[in-house]
Parts: structure tokens; sequence; C-alpha cells
């Protein structure tokens, strides 16, 4: 009896035991399939080591951009011209610095034309600079224009923008000289070289196409005054402050370094029915109310209109057409504003 009691608690003891071992494995359990789901992240980490970081690349916009266009198109451009070493803000707005960036671009590219507007032949040449892994001089040949917002008078930094305004405040260069004028192959009221036939070319091919379209219509349009140098703006006006006083002079005549005429982007026209004259009642003739109604379908805008001579701070003249490009031409002239009102309504 005694032997089997020791048997039996023997046989407890090698229980317990069992039971304790048990235990203690219940405490730490197999972690081999959690370290097999952790490698198997890892690896799938590894192996997409960009994914939900990674940032779309900056194209170049298809799209034609100018002076006062927003939007996400402008803001990439932007980012591109900073990457080929333009010191610019990226602020989603075509602005006075993108202008200068655009225009110092294509100086520095004979075969672009100095416009400031960014388009295709513009496009092309940005694209050689990224594949080449270039960076170009910036202000090479156009100085970055300065803020001068606070000053009552400026001058244009920038004269060869298209979209430059032009007026009593914001003055052209006395030695600005457009170096792409040209004589549009459109009729003259008088025979004779004269470099008042001349525009800039971008302005010159226009005119081309709205005169073949007057013509079309049936109407007599005559190209008088194009492009007039600062010195010959100075004596225009000279002599016009002479004989009508230099206040009353200047509601009909430009000082110098004020004239659109300087920029190459005006022309005066006139018709045989005033005489080839420019006179206030060409705005009731037939071609005068046919340019009013079609000039911006070609880039061009009537720059002193009737009623607004508060904001030009000239007498209307229905036949000064300055060419901006057909889009800003249509909004200003379907609005019937100035260009001053126009880059206002932007800011």
């Amino acid at each position: 009896m005694r032997l089997t009691k020791q048997r039996i608690l023997f046989m407890l003891i090698l229980l317990g035991g069992l039971l304790f071992i048990a235990a203690c494995s219940s405490d730490n359990p197999d972690t081999s399939d959690v370290d097999n789901e952790s490698s198997e992240k890892d690896d799938e980490e590894v192996e997409n080591p960009e994914e939900g970081s990674s940032e779309e690349p900056v194209t170049l916009p298809e799209e034609v951009l100018h002076k006062s266009n927003t939007g996400d198109m402008v803001t990439a451009l932007q980012h591109i011209l900073i990457e080929i070493g333009y010191p610019i803000e990226v602020t989603g707005t075509y602005d006075e610095e993108t202008t200068w960036a655009i225009t110092d671009f294509q100086l520095q590219h004979e075969a672009l034309n100095a416009t400031g507007i960014y388009e295709s032949e513009t496009k092309s040449e940005i694209e050689q600079i990224l594949e080449g892994g270039n960076q170009v001089e910036s202000g090479e040949n156009l100085s970055k224009p300065a803020n001068n917002q606070a000053e009552e008078k400026s001058e244009l930094g920038n004269p060869y923008d298209v979209l430059a305004l032009i007026n009593k405040v914001n003055l052209l260069p006395a030695d600005y000289y457009p170096e792409d004028l040209t004589v549009p192959n459109v009729r003259f009221s008088f025979d004779g070289d004269d470099p008042k036939k001349q525009l800039r070319k971008v302005a010159a091919d226009a005119l081309e196409e709205l005169f073949a379209a007057a013509d079309e219509a049936g109407l007599e349009l005559f190209a008088l005054s194009g492009f007039r140098s600062y010195d010959r703006q100075d004596a225009i006006f000279a002599a016009n402050a002479q004989k009508h006083g230099e206040e009353h002079a200047n509601t009909f005549s430009a000082r110098p370094g004020e004239s659109e005429h300087q920029s190459g982007l005006a022309m005066d026209v006139t018709s045989p029915a005033v005489n080839y004259d420019l006179v206030i009642e060409f705005g009731e003739t037939a071609e005068g109310k046919w340019l009013a109604e079609n000039a911006s379908k070609f880039g061009f805008i009537i720059r002193f209109l009737e009623g607004k001579e508060d904001i030009t701070q000239y007498q209307y003249e229905p036949w000064h057409i300055r060419y901006v490009g057909v889009e800003v031409a249509k909004e200003v002239m379907d609005q019937g504003i100035t260009l001053e009102e126009y880059f206002a309504n932007k800011e």
C-alpha cells in the first residue's frame, strides 16, 4: 500500500510539471505567422519605395498664354521657367515677371518674335533647353523690370511686350526702337518709302489679314501712319503744342515716350469717304463701322473709345487701332472697355 502511495505522488508531481510547461508555452505563442506577414509587407515596401509619394512631372503647356492669364497652365510654365534659370515667383498669374522671362528668352533666340507671349515656337525652344539639361542666362537681353507702381510716371521695363500698357504714366524708353519692323502689304494713302509705313511683324501680319477681309467686304481701307520714333513724336508734339497750346495738344497728340506708335503696334487708318484724313467722322463711314465690329477678329482694338476720354485722356479716335492679339482684343471690344480697364479688371 505504501509503495502505491509513493507511485501516485510521483505521478501527480509529474503531471503538475507537464501542466506547468504547457502553461508557459501558451504565454509565448508561435510568432512565425506574424513574422512572415511582417516580412511580406517589408518586401512590398522595398518593391514600391516611391508608391504614394511620387509627383507628376511638370510639362510645358500646349495653350497660348499671355499676360493676365491665370491657372494651372501658368503655374506649370512658371515652374519650367524657374527650372531653366529665371528667378521668378510661382503665382499662377501670368504677371510682369513671367512676361519678362518669356520676352528675355525670346530675345535670346533669333528665330522667335519677342512679344512676351508664350506660344508654340517659344515652347519648342524651351523644350530644346530642357532636353539638353541646360539653363539660360536670365536677363541677358532684357533686365528684370523694377517695381515702379508707386511712381506717378514710370518707364516700361519691357517695351517688347505686345500687351504693354502705354499711356501718360507708362512710358516707352527714349531709345526703344523695335528690331522687327516691316512694311505690311496693304494700301497706303501716300506713295514712297516712309518709316511710318512700318509695323512690328506680328502686327503687320495681322493688318494684312484685316485689310484682306475688308477688301472682301467691298470696303476701301487705307493705312496712313504706323511706327514713329521717339524723336519723330517729339517733333510732332512740339509743333502741335506751339499751335494749340500744350494742354490742349495733349488731348489728341502724345508726348514723346507716351505714344503707342513708337511701339510699332499701332496704325492709323482712313478711307476715301473722309478724304483720307484722320477725323472723328471716320467712325460713321462704312469702313469705320466695319472696323469697330471686326478689328478684334484680327487682334486689334480701337484704342481710344468714345465716352472713355476720362480714362484714356485722349479724344475719341476711331482711326487708331492697336494690336494686342485676338483673345485680348475680343474681350476688350466685346465689353466696350479700354486697355486700362482691361488690366484693372485683372488685378
